[in-house]
């Protein structure tokens, strides 16, 4: 994946300084690629919202635009700790197993987005929906379906692979710019 120029506008746009690491995930292609200062440096799978993407509280879709990390949340968890309310339970979720694959569980780490498009990522629509991606709670974390990684199937957040979210949460500093493109 090349480096987006449409993120270099946006952050124009919105007075926004470059961070030196950004991270750009791609709805299309089911991809996230990790750059720093405007090289790529790693790809990972992931999977985004089974129903598309879309702004709007409840929507249970993918946010687009660009975002930040707001917190990195679980840095001393175990790989497949389960989190509740961005809390670590003190339980683990076996990786791999068929166990508990009813559940869409929040595993491992999680990077909090928060939105930095007014109106469209961020606080109210012009129709006064909330479109804030930190209200909404819209994480990258682990999950328990690796299965369905390279395809649509969360209900808004994106999922990564266990091993690779640890390593990405490593990687990157809270406030790491975030760029959704279809």
């Amino acid at each position: 994946m090349k480096y987006p120029n449409q993120v270099e506008s946006k952050m124009k746009e919105l007075g926004i300084k470059p961070t030196d690491y950004l991270i750009v995930i791609s709805i299309h292609e089911q991809k996230m690629t990790l750059f720093h200062k405007k090289e790529s440096i790693i790809t990972y799978t992931v999977s985004t919202s089974e129903r598309g993407t879309g702004q709007v509280e409840d929507s249970l879709q993918t946010p687009l635009g660009l975002h930040c990390v707001a917190d990195k949340i679980g840095e001393a968890a175990a790989a497949g700790a389960i989190f509740k309310g961005r809390e670590d339970t003190g339980q683990t979720c076996p990786l791999g197993s068929a166990e508990r694959r009813g559940e869409d569980l929040i595993l491992t780490r999680i990077l909090r987005l928060k939105g930095l498009e007014e109106g469209f990522n961020r606080g109210y629509d012009r129709e006064g929906r909330i479109v804030d991606s930190f209200e909404r709670f819209i994480y990258i974390h682990g999950t328990n379906h690796e299965e369905q990684l390279g395809m649509p199937a969360s209900h808004g957040c994106v999922r990564m692979g266990n091993a690779d979210v640890i390593d990405l949460f490593e990687r990157v500093p809270e406030g790491t710019l975030v760029w959704i493109a279809q």
